[in-house]
């Protein structure tokens, strides 16, 4: 498994923003890690990155040490943060510049990989154009590039499309899916309920806990949903929910298994939005939840 958690917890003082999280994830996997802003997603991402220390529990990514092996994580993951990554004031061609060193790849490498990078995204007209005078759709899917430049084996992606077009999302998930096609595991944080219907599993986290574990299509059948906007209303409002198994408590595992059940109350927004779909997905509505921060980390999700 590329990333593997048990019982992953952080708590600030006596707040647990993430609570006990199981689960793994394999090579070459789209794995979503979805919830209402402040669900505690990002707080979970980030000592999976080595940025923050667990308070307890055991995590490994790429095979390295959460608590001891922070610096092998960083050679073996791209990361692409909730917060715009590249230098505004910089070029295109000067951030690729940049990052590509910082990852140590040598002047050929960067040299190539540039004009490969800049090719695919149809950018070579713009790399001498300062990153603040692009579009944010091109600045986001340039950053994800970015993230991929030294070929790492892992990339966390910490909601990437937030505040970009339908149009910018599809082409967005294109690029997960040529990503996870080249073997890269993807880890991704969303509170758009959407595309979760795009990973290949997704956990749902609810108050710091890991409520559902599954396939997009055994969560629907789990909850009797038609769509995994209704999946997460059910978890996250069991009380607006007919449905008693929305809200039971149950245990979680990483092959699908549903996980401890948590709720909270979430402010969701749910509109339709079939311009989003992924090539070949069903037209979903996008639930989205209120709010940027997660409770106590200080940074989104």
């Amino acid at each position: 498994m590329m990333i593997e958690a048990k019982g992953l917890t952080r708590r600030f003082g006596d707040f647990a923003a993430v609570d006990g999280i199981t689960f793994s994830v394999g090579e070459g996997e789209v794995f979503g890690f979805l919830g209402a802003n402040g669900a505690g997603k990002t707080t979970a991402m980030r000592m999976l990155i080595g940025l923050l220390a667990p308070t307890s529990g055991e995590a490994t990514v790429a095979g390295f040490d959460v608590y001891r092996q922070q610096d092998g994580i960083k050679r073996s993951i791209g990361y692409m943060s909730q917060r715009f990554s590249l230098y505004d004031d910089l070029t295109v061609r000067e951030n690729i510049r940049l990052y590509g060193g910082i990852y140590g790849l040598t002047d050929a490498q960067i040299r190539d990989r540039t004009a490969a990078l800049l090719a695919r995204l149809e950018l070579e007209h713009a790399a001498g154009e300062r990153v603040q005078r692009l579009p944010l759709g091109w600045k986001q899917k340039l950053a994800f590039a970015v993230a991929l430049l030294h070929e790492p084996a892992i990339v966390f992606l910490d909601e990437p499309t937030g505040g970009v077009d339908p149009v910018t999302r599809r082409q967005f998930w294109e690029m997960i899916y040529e990503a996870a096609h080249r073997g890269t595991t993807v880890l991704v944080t969303t509170h758009y309920m959407d595309e979760a219907e795009y990973c290949d599993r997704v956990s749902i986290m609810v108050a710091g806990r890991i409520a559902a574990l599954g396939t997009p299509a055994e969560l629907k059948a789990r909850f009797h949903a038609a769509s995994m906007d209704e999946v997460f209303v059910r978890l996250a409002r069991p009380s607006d929910s007919a449905d008693p198994d929305a809200s039971a408590d149950t245990s979680t595992d990483a092959s699908g298994g549903t996980s401890t059940g948590a709720s909270a109350d979430a402010s969701i927004n749910t509109s339709a939005d079939p311009s989003t779909d992924a090539p070949g997905s069903a037209s979903t509505g996008t639930a989205t939840a209120s709010g940027d921060d997660d409770a106590g980390a200080g940074d989104g999700g």
